[in-house]
């Protein structure tokens, strides 16, 4: 279990308690990490943590007077866990939902994508772009949190969101499966050059640290937005929907309608 003093960006919703969090586990609700007071492990805690880990829920451990703050003096009894703000979807369902609409497969991967306005406007955007579906990681990534839900405006009803454990292995599988994966990096083939013909995996990295090395190396293709002026990044979400938008225009140029 990873050390952990600090909340997740944006998470807002916080179930407090062991019967809180056990009745939320067993009606198979979808959390985003669960909070254990460090040395906690006596009574339900045990079929907590086993449960969270056969579904391969975040565990963090915290200080007890951390949890004590975040729980507002609650009895939280050693454990509590933030809620998602919605279902995850799976990978596998993101691209059955492009098969079920006879098109290529549309993707947008976060990678150590923390801000949640970000993955926000990015889900805003994908989903008005025609995209399939986003994949974030379970780890060095905002998941779906309240402050989340609200930047997307209402994009999550109508756009699922896939949670992986490991974004290389989903970038692997996704490549198996007919998937180009084109990576939002500097140094890279121009946008507005770029043919995205077929399956898209469109990687987008943080602002500052950009994509992380294993998943640009990973990645089919490397490609970029010339920056003219003197600021040499733009904001992850801005960046992310103007290759959107790429992709989909080339789409509809080739005759092919995003919203089928």
């Amino acid at each position: 279990m990873k050390n952990e003093t600090t909340p997740a960006s944006g998470e807002t919703e916080l179930l407090v308690g062991r019967n809180a969090v056990l009745e939320a586990l067993k009606s198979e609700r979808e959390l985003n990490t669960l909070l254990v007071a460090k040395g906690e492990r006596n009574g339900s805690i045990g079929r907590i943590l086993s449960i969270c880990r056969d579904r391969k829920i975040v565990i963090k451990e915290v200080d007890k007077r951390k949890l004590d703050f975040l729980c507002g003096q609650g009895n939280h009894q050693g454990v509590a866990a933030y809620v998602a703000a919605h279902a995850y979807a799976t990978l596998d369902e993101l691209l059955q939902r492009a098969a079920e609409k006879g098109e290529p497969p549309f993707l947008i991967l976060c990678d150590n994508i923390e801000d949640p306005h970000n993955l926000g406007a990015i889900i805003r955007t994908a989903e008005a772009a025609g995209a399939h579906g986003v994949v974030i990681p379970k780890r060095h990534n905002v998941s779906l949190t309240w402050a989340v839900a609200k930047a997307a405006a209402g994009a999550l009803e109508y756009l699922p969101v896939a949670r992986v454990g490991n974004l290389a292995a989903a970038i692997d599988e996704l490549k198996e499966r007919g998937v180009w994966i084109y990576c939002a990096d500097m140094d890279g083939t121009p946008w507005c050059e770029t043919s995205f013909d077929g399956g898209v995996g469109l990687v987008v990295g943080a602002e500052g640290s950009g994509v992380s090395r294993l998943i640009r190396e990973k990645s089919d293709f490397v490609v970029s937005l010339p920056m003219n002026g003197k600021i040499n990044s733009l904001n992850a979400s801005v960046a992310a929907g103007i290759m959107m938008y790429e992709v989909a225009r080339q789409r509809r140029k080739e005759g092919g309608t995003l919203h089928g």
